[in-house]
């Protein structure tokens, strides 16, 4: 049993599920400095999280859904899942975003199952609260443990790729470890760097693996 686990927001998915949501509001360069904070690894992952969250409060869910059915795949995405589940592959998606943007999308590309976070509604509308699976900077890691004990997998028999350093923790228990456009904290840790927005050049990697 092999597995493959993959980061959304700028990995799978090209750009930010939240910075598309606060271009909505108005605020999206006020979002992007705190996630660019949180992603260069200079603030804490739950408190960059509930902090933008925070300033959706009061945006239509149904607005939420519909922009959230435009988001970009990456370029490359569909050929890499594709490739790695011919292989053999068990291919999961872990997130800090938000169901509302993993669920279809992840159901779009074949992946095997995601994990990531809800935003909190009321009478459909956002609340400005956030709950979920993906909520910490140590969540991915602790994920990809329970993981690989169901299946059966071992450390080298895993890839992960990810972009920022909410991606830190499932590093560890990964032999494969790709950083993909990724901040400097995220790359001094991965075996394999891609610079540019290209999935499908982490086929030459797959291919060499088996």
């Amino acid at each position: 049993m092999k597995l493959a686990v993959f980061d959304f927001d700028s990995t799978l998915m090209d750009g930010e599920t939240i910075e598309f949501l606060a271009k909505e509001f108005g605020i999206e360069e006020q979002v992007k400095q705190i996630t660019n904070k949180a992603m260069q690894g200079e603030l804490d992952f739950f408190e960059s999280l509930t902090t933008r969250v925070k300033l959706l409060k009061g945006m239509p869910v149904s607005r939420v859904n519909e922009i959230c059915k435009t988001l970009p795949l990456m370029n490359g995405a569909k050929d890499v899942i594709t490739e790695l589940k011919n292989k053999g592959y068990k291919v999961v998606c872990l997130s800090g975003g938000f169901k509302n943007a993993t669920v279809p999308i992840c159901a779009e590309l074949g992946i095997d199952a995601e994990f990531s976070n809800i935003l909190h509604e009321k009478d459909g509308i956002l609340s400005g609260l956030v709950g979920g699976e993906m909520m910490f900077s140590s969540s991915k890691g602790e994920i990809i443990q329970r993981i690989q004990n169901l299946l059966g997998v071992t450390y080298d028999n895993t890839i992960v790729v990810g972009d920022g350093a909410n991606d830190l923790s499932m590093f560890k228990y990964a032999a494969q470890r790709v950083a993909f456009c990724a901040k400097p904290i995220l790359e001094k840790e991965a075996n394999i760097i891609i610079k540019e927005k290209n999935l499908r050049l982490l086929l030459d990697e797959i291919n060499t693996l088996g």
